[in-house]
């Protein structure tokens, strides 16, 4: 029975959650503050297979307890929860570790769909990790360096790194889209589904975390390099 971790300080909301998530078979546990989610998820070592998070929390907020939880290398699935639904929030989100983004008010259905597909990845990704299958269209190899997108890895020379899925959802986008112009603009609709007429400068956050990841120097990036007044390019094999 999958077990779902609820940070929510809203107490009928969260209340309404842990009801329909254990209707729906799983196991769910609420806290009110990211302090205490930390303190389960850490210090006490509990595991838990997708966490529902709020971002406006007393103390600590979900951006931070998210940005927490990767650093600690706690890959736990994250949707997270916000009133807060503009682009460049949901960029934080995302840069922060957050796996999936849902604005309040949402339609309890789609919450529901969003949280079964979390689990279902985890679970994929558990199953390739056992079943030892050899490498299949999820798996890319690039420039002396593999990334599993079921799992999530990052293999290169260096050694090895575990990417949110949103950092493995843009790297896997430039390996498909290779030697070709990048807006920012187009990261933001094609890769994550958000719709702006203004570009924003957030992404390059994430340009920064995959060079650290795939570029020997990544300050002198040989492979996503920038294309200055247009966005970046991948530049393939």
């Amino acid at each position: 029975m999958p077990r779902i971790l609820i940070v929510e300080d809203e107490i009928h909301l969260a209340q309404g959650l842990l009801f329909n998530l254990e209707a729906e078979g799983h196991e769910a546990v609420a806290v009110e503050s990211g302090e205490l989610s930390l303190e389960r998820l850490l210090k006490a070592g509990e595991s838990f297979d997708a966490l529902v998070l709020d971002v406006m929390l007393p103390g600590l907020n979900g951006f931070e307890v998210a940005a927490k939880l990767r650093e600690a290398q706690n890959f736990t699935p994250i949707l997270m929860l916000t009133a807060r639904a503009r682009p460049e929030d949901v960029l934080k989100g995302f840069a922060s570790g957050a796996d999936d983004y849902l604005p309040k008010p949402f339609d309890l259905a789609i919450l529901l769909a969003r949280v079964n597909g979390l689990l279902r990845r985890t679970g994929w990704a558990q199953r390739q990790k056992v079943a030892a299958t050899p490498p299949g269209p999820e798996v890319f190899h690039f420039h002396g360096r593999t990334l599993d997108f079921s799992t999530l890895e990052l293999t290169s020379p260096a050694g090895s790194a575990q990417l949110t899925l949103m950092e493995a959802s843009l790297l896997r986008y430039f390996l498909e889209h290779p030697n070709r112009n990048v807006s920012r603009k187009q990261i933001l609709e094609e890769v994550w589904g958000l719709h702006e007429d203004t570009d924003t400068r957030a992404i390059d956050n994430f340009i920064v975390r995959l060079r650290r990841y795939i570029e020997d120097a990544p300050g002198t990036p040989k492979l996503l390099v920038t294309v200055r007044g247009v966005g970046y390019r991948f530049l393939g094999e």
